[in-house]
């Protein structure tokens, strides 16, 4: 072990148990020796602030390259200035590092390469998200086809999440937890309340929080979609409407490694289309169809500011809605009431 600062492990302590916050107070001085003073507050900053709530509660011997990946992925999602995600970055490198010092870990998970082509890629995102659309819906049931054609049990459920996703513009993870209750049929909106994620543990469902519990407008291609799905969950209203090939949960690494995605995309000519892009795809046609503004932020979770970077410059483009759907409602982005929910919702306990 370590003991270059004379900072020792306290016998006894069983490194093996201890979350990640806790191993790194314990473990602070030891880790941070030889840092510049004034690189400290930045670094403390990056980990009160961003590595203690995203993954602090995980076991140090279970940090993997993938529990950094997708926690790198938050930050750059919270649109975090690129000093902030480098510093955070920096401090878990540091923190890790002294973990495999201690032998805790066998290498560190943290030091990954090619964040700051992802960093570049969101910031795109924000600028022009409908650079990243699918041209239109002949392009979107081409992608779905060919995922399932390429899928090694050419499960056609892969297909329906697909067009699904492109054309509510959310994310598979929020197709994974879509539940019947959570359909409005007097509306056809979609209340996203909850979205899968992987864990030590398998998979699971978490409540949406802030912009990312939202309504979502059905438009006629997802409702028929979904329409017999709902029909066949009638009674049973926490049923799922997609799953996976096994009835379950999915998420995307799972859709992308079934299904071959990145080779397919490439194959077509969307190289630039990664699995979460869908969401640019059904909030651009969305604007082009001539969904109004509020709507559009209720959609997207985004306020104006953001949101209007999907309009089309020079006005509605009709020609992008599906097939026989009817002139958009101006109603308010959000329901307090009235409308009739396809399943009632059990009383609060």
């Amino acid at each position: 072990m370590n003991d270059s600062v004379g900072c020792r492990i306290p016998p006894g302590t069983d490194t093996h148990t201890m979350s990640l916050t806790a191993y790194g107070e314990q473990r602070w001085a030891a880790a941070m020796h030889g840092l510049e003073t004034l690189t400290m507050s930045p670094y403390q900053a990056g980990w009160r602030l961003r590595v203690v709530p995203s993954i602090g509660h995980v076991l140090v011997r279970k940090v993997t390259r993938r529990v950094v990946n997708r926690a790198l992925h938050c930050w750059i999602a919270d649109e975090c200035g690129l000093s902030t995600v480098k510093n955070s970055l920096a401090v878990l490198v540091r923190v890790l590092e002294q973990a495999v010092r201690d032998g805790v870990l066998d290498a560190n998970p943290a030091r990954v390469a090619g964040w700051q082509q992802e960093y570049q890629r969101a910031q795109t995102e924000r600028s022009t998200p409908r650079s990243l659309a699918l041209p239109d819906a002949v392009a979107l049931e081409r992608l779905a086809t060919a995922l399932v054609q390429r899928s090694s049990d050419g499960y056609a459920g892969w297909g329906d999440i697909v067009r699904f996703a492109a054309w509510t513009g959310t994310r598979f993870s929020e197709v994974s937890a879509l539940q019947a209750q959570d359909i409005d049929l007097s509306t056809w909106t979609w209340q996203v309340q909850h979205f899968t994620v992987s864990e030590p543990e398998g998979l699971h469902d978490r409540p949406c929080r802030g912009r990312h519990h939202r309504v979502v407008p059905l438009r006629p291609a997802a409702r028929e979609l979904a329409a017999g799905r709902l029909e066949t969950a009638r009674h049973r209203p926490q049923a799922r409407l997609f799953s996976g090939p096994h009835r379950s949960r999915f998420t995307a690494a799972a859709l992308r490694d079934a299904t071959h995605w990145d080779d397919v995309v490439d194959e077509l000519g969307h190289e630039y289309l990664r699995r979460q892009d869908l969401r640019h795809t059904g909030l651009t046609w969305m604007a082009d169809a001539g969904l109004p503004l509020p709507l559009l932020c209720g959609a997207a979770g985004r306020p104006p500011q953001d949101t209007r970077r999907y309009l089309p410059p020079d006005g509605p483009r009709l020609p992008a809605q599906s097939p026989g759907e009817r002139p958009v409602s101006s109603a308010p982005a959000r329901r307090t009431g009235g409308g009739r929910s396809v399943f009632p919702r059990p009383p609060a306990e």
